[in-house]
């Protein structure tokens, strides 16, 4: 009864998902303004025909003036759908609306999908080939066998633009780096291997031709599908694919040919591996059963039977899902980059080797988060990477690129790859761009940055990140012995004593040290001796504090947990002394339409105009290290003196306070935050504002407002936070906010990396 409620709550959930808000899943958007006459005469008549001119001039134009370069149709007649078989055209269209939208999730790749009334595959290769002036590539789907050999094969042929059928390559790339870490991970090579295989459609010979490929001997090769073996002479249900994969044998069906495999691969159907015959394969056997949604044997039988085999399946549930999205959206960016004509054997196995290779990378902070729970460490239940790991696109994309100009079918060849590298991955870490120039900063010197919670994931994570790319050098606070096993367990290469240093609060030589020198700054504030040893053996953040105030680190960054005051008491208490003291935090907001800076959110409550001010001068500073030219706007409820309220008054006192003072940046106010993001409201309302142009810095009276616009951003306006930033402290310290990421910690560090004046 549960698992028919369970199907029943599944179907309303997936029914509403495509129905509501708005039927489908997908939209168009334009990217470009239309919102007078002028935009119009550019984007239509006139101004469109100088962009056709140029093309009509040099077809290679069209990758400059249109979408086309990174354009891609996902092409289906509904043949062959995955699950539910010859279903036709329009009842394919959910399917190929969702493959659209995994093309921009992961690949930021735009997508048509086209479903074709058409069985007769000449006929409809010939439509296909006449979409070729709209597309940059095309992504055949869910043709059926062996139609969709025909279609392909006709479609490449004659068209110079990549065509790529997801069933039967992706698949198999994807089964290629599993199969490639499956044998790393048993010590075998694929030139030894026995193979029997089960399902001798496009996806199982596209397979095991990718497999030929990466070594496998044919002769190793057993093919059976629902008539048993494939063998020489063999006349029932044949065509040239499967005959390429014909044995000279007088075996007959797959209990006969499985004795001593190492690798089964399914692509048929339900319960085809019985675990009888899992015990006539090799030691430690590899079983890709991904048969979807029941694989030829459930992962707990084979294991019945062979409790050290490695399995995959196609399905979410297992470890090891063998999922195209792995391939299909980064082989595509790459190919749509360099302006590939075709994806060939090269570009494949380069896709192959990237997948295969991230595996094997320390798992990602971000796929973490989106797999809680989960075990994502390279080995037997770990083979392949999460669909989630935003480094798939950076990675597999990059190897792709190079593959296609080193085989020469790039049109656009790229001279900087390492570039294009990092252009990617500023497509997927919203804050990459902005924070190049401040991770360039944090690379010319080697500062100690001491994390507080130093058990925290995501700091281990970040402390991981932190020595890959960057000089500095974290030292974490915590257990040793807690710190390790979380490594272990995460996967994590750090190892406490060898890569980076710790603190153990409850055992270390500089305890007398620490305990003295707070009982020192604190004795005439109520601090006890005793309580001085309390506190250095057990409030984390003091402790980072103190090794700021002793030299033992150059930057303290707390708060992944706690009250974000709780936390400023101890820093303000040890390192808010002479010419330090913490005078705003500043949150820089990533938006999709630009940065914007919002403060104080955080330290004074209801600032005074001078401490405004104070803010002021900050927030233009730290902007500078982002590389952005301040300007500043004062907001309120209050509009140029239209409104008499608090907030108001001690903003204008600000403005007067600033005004006394020459400075090389723009500020105005006291205004709404309307007026300070468009320029044209606040020329109607104040014709004569000393700052052209939109505002990149809001500062508030009130701490209430600064936290809740930039909470508003965060949740809502899917901002990203880079902060916040305490200013005042010369980056002695910066405490975070509990919702932070292992990126975010790592932009911290580099932040807190770049040595400053005092008075940023």
């Amino acid at each position: 009864m549960s698992d028919t409620k369970s199907s029943l709550s599944l179907r309303d959930a997936a029914l509403r998902y495509h129905e509501q808000p708005r039927p489908g899943k997908l939209e168009i958007r334009a990217t470009k303004p239309m919102n007078n006459g002028s935009d119009l005469a550019r984007a239509y008549s006139p101004g469109v025909a100088e962009a056709c001119t140029e093309i009509k001039a040099d077809a290679s134009n069209a990758a400059r003036y249109t979408s086309r370069g990174n354009l891609v149709a996902v092409v289906s007649n509904g043949s062959a759908v995955l699950g539910l078989g010859n279903i036709g055209a329009l009842a394919s269209k959910p399917v190929m609306e969702g493959k659209a939208v995994l093309f921009k999730k992961f690949a930021d790749i735009d997508c048509f999908d086209i479903e074709v009334n058409e069985s007769d595959p000449e006929k409809l290769a010939d439509i296909v080939c006449a979409l070729e002036p709209t597309f940059g590539a095309i992504n055949l789907e869910d043709i059926k066998a062996p139609d969709c050999f025909i279609v392909e094969k006709l479609c490449r042929e004659r068209m110079n633009i990549p065509v790529f059928h997801d069933d039967q390559h992706g698949t198999a790339i994807v089964v290629g780096a599993a199969a490639k870490n499956a044998l790393h991970v048993t010590g075998k090579k694929f030139e030894d291997i026995k193979i029997v295989s089960t399902g001798g459609g496009a996806a199982g010979i596209a397979c095991l031709n990718m497999l030929v490929k990466l070594g496998v001997k044919r002769e190793n090769i057993w093919l059976c599908d629902i008539h048993g073996l494939v063998y020489e002479g063999r006349t029932e249900d044949m065509n040239p694919h499967k005959a390429a994969f014909a044995q000279a044998s007088d075996k007959r069906t797959l209990d006969d040919v499985i004795d001593g495999a190492d690798l089964f691969l399914g692509l048929s159907g339900p319960n085809v591996l019985k675990p009888e015959m899992v015990a006539k394969m090799a030691a430690r056997p590899i079983i890709f059963a991904l048969a979807n949604p029941n694989p030829e044997i459930m992962p707990e039988e084979a294991r019945k039977v062979a409790p050290d085999a490695i399995i995959a399946t196609g399905r979410s549930d297992f470890p090891n899902q063998v999922n195209n999205v792995l391939c299909f959206p980064f082989i595509f960016r790459g190919a749509l980059d360099v302006g590939a004509t075709e994806i060939n054997d090269q570009m494949q196995i380069a896709c192959v080797e990237g997948i295969a290779e991230l595996a094997r990378m320390t798992t990602s902070a971000e796929a973490a988060a989106a797999y809680q729970g989960e075990q994502l460490t390279f080995g037997a239940d770990y083979l392949i990477p999460k669909p989630f790991d935003p480094r798939l696109v950076a990675v597999v994309s990059t190897a792709v690129a190079k593959a296609a100009m080193e085989s020469g079918v790039a049109e656009r060849p790229m001279e900087d790859m390492q570039a294009y590298e990092a252009k990617l991955n500023q497509s997927v870490f919203k804050s990459a761009l902005l924070m190049k120039p401040v991770f360039e900063a944090a690379r010319k010197g080697a500062r100690r940055i001491v994390f507080a919670e130093g058990e925290d994931e995501r700091v281990l994570r970040a402390a991981q990140s932190v020595l890959r790319e960057t000089t500095e050098t974290p030292i974490l606070i915590g257990r040793p012995d807690v710190i390790a096993t979380r490594c272990e367990r995460l996967g994590l290469d750090i190892r406490p004593g060898a890569d980076l240093e710790i603190v153990n609060p409850e055992q270390d030589s500089r305890y007398r040290d620490y305990w003295g020198a707070y009982h020192e700054l604190m004795q005439r504030r109520g601090v006890t001796p005793d309580i001085a040893r309390a506190v250095a053996r057990t409030n984390t953040t003091a402790i980072g504090a103190l090794m700021v105030h002793l030299g033992d680190a150059d930057s303290l960054i707390c708060g992944t947990f706690g009250e974000y005051r709780w936390h400023l008491n101890y820093v303000n208490q040890i390192l808010g002394r002479g010419d330090y003291s913490p005078h705003g935090a500043l949150s820089l907001m990533i938006l999709e339409d630009g940065p914007l800076f919002i403060a104080d959110t955080q330290v004074r409550i209801e600032p005074t105009p001078a401490q405004i001010a104070e803010t002021v001068i900050g927030a233009a500073r730290h902007a500078r290290r982002f590389g952005i030219e301040p300007k500043v706007a004062l907001c309120s409820q209050s509009q140029f003196g239209n409104i008499p309220c608090d907030t108001g008054e001690r903003l204008r006192a600000a403005i007067d306070l600033l005004d006394a003072e020459t400075h090389d940046f723009l500020y105005e106010g006291e205004m709404n935050i309307d007026t300070a993001l468009d320029p044209e409201l606040r020329q109607r309302i104040f014709p004569n504002s000393r700052m052209p142009g939109a505002a990149n810095i809001l500062v508030f009276a009130h701490a209430d407002a600064a936290s809740g616009v930039r909470n508003i951003l965060k949740m809502r306006a899917g901002g990203l936070e880079v902060g916040p930033i305490l200013m005042g402290m010369g980056n002695r310290a910066h405490i975070v906010s509990p919702s932070i990421t292992a990126r975010g910690l790592l932009n911290m560090a580099a932040i807190a990396g770049t040595p400053v004046a005092h008075y940023g």
